[in-house]
């Protein structure tokens, strides 16, 4: 929406041009992007990526040493301190001894413009929990705990790193029920995550990080179309493995019994071949690969010289 004056917003997270060095480690290199209000990004990469200290950057907690940071057109210090902004971060120690609604209650009086405690709870689902100690709670419970930290001022943009790690799958769909619920209410949400499913489901664009520097800008659909890989299944009886990585277009096979599934780049030509050498198959299923296979491949391409990586 356009602002009072009518010009258009701020976009929620701006970087331009932004590098940050430890020492020798170059952890991020020239980082540029922004993300427009009420958008969901699901941040990948693997360890040393630099996505905890992209993360860090904009929530100010570490300055970057080239390049602008922006939160709502804010520097970070600012838009936090107005209470726009919500973390949920996987550092952070809480009292271990005191019970679920006190520790909420002391972050509401701590706040200068928060929602009502009940309403808090309410958002995080952690009602059923209230009466818990701390010390008391399963990883999945004290994740939403942290959550409930996050949005104490009703904040416009919320990080997350590795929000649901630790989490069983049931603790993991309940816990992106929630943040859909936010992402309704127009509230941006940023998630640095290890688990591809639950960004493929959840974001609605993906940023990858490949040694500091932002290696895919995409949405999960055009990541996939990108990898240009398909996998193959159908029942063979008899087929071997080594015939069928022969096949054109096969990356590798996988035979268990009769059930073999091939990975192709280029499924027409597999599938004509098998057809063509009389090789007798049922059952035939061809479908794209998942984000996964697709990050895989994305982040396996050749990439500039490297530099040693930070363990962040």
């Amino acid at each position: 929406m356009p602002t009072a004056n009518g010009s258009p917003p701020a976009p929620a997270i701006s970087l331009t041009d932004v590098s940050k060095r430890y020492g020798d480690v170059h952890a991020v290199r020239g980082l540029s992007f922004t993300v427009e209000p009420g958008r969901t990004i699901g941040l990948l990469g693997p360890n040393g990526a630099g996505k905890s200290t992209t993360l860090d950057m904009l929530l100010g907690l570490v300055r970057p040493d080239a390049g602008e940071v922006r939160l709502f057109g804010q520097r970070p210090a600012d838009a936090i301190r107005s209470g726009r902004v919500g973390a949920m971060l996987q550092t952070g120690g809480m009292m271990p001894e005191v019970r679920v609604r006190d520790v909420v209650r002391l972050a509401h009086k701590l706040a200068r413009h928060p929602l009502p405690v009940d309403e808090i709870m309410r958002q995080a689902d952690i009602e059923d929990i209230a009466r818990h100690r701390v010390d008391k709670l399963s990883g999945g419970q004290r994740q939403r705990l942290r959550f409930a930290l996050a949005i104490v001022e009703d904040p416009e943009l919320i990080v997350l790193d590795e929000p649901t790690a630790g989490m069983d799958v049931a603790a993991r769909n309940r816990f992106w029920q929630t943040m859909r619920a936010q992402t309704r209410a127009g509230r941006t949400l940023l998630f640095a995550t290890h688990y591809m499913e639950e960004a493929d489901s959840a974001a609605d664009r993906i940023l990858v990080m490949h040694e500091g520097r932002l290696l895919a800008d995409s949405t999960p659909a055009e990541m996939k179309a990108r990898a240009g890989l398909r996998r193959i299944a159908f029942t063979a009886p008899g087929a071997g493995p080594a015939a069928l990585e022969s096949l054109p277009g096969v990356l590798d096979a996988h035979v268990h019994g009769d059930s073999v599934v091939l990975r192709s780049a280029d499924s027409d030509a597999t599938v004509r071949a098998l057809v063509l050498e009389g090789t007798s198959f049922r059952d035939l299923e061809i479908t794209g690969m998942g984000l996964e296979q697709a990050y895989l491949s994305l982040t396996g391409e050749h990439a500039p010289p490297r530099e040693k990586e930070p363990v962040r």
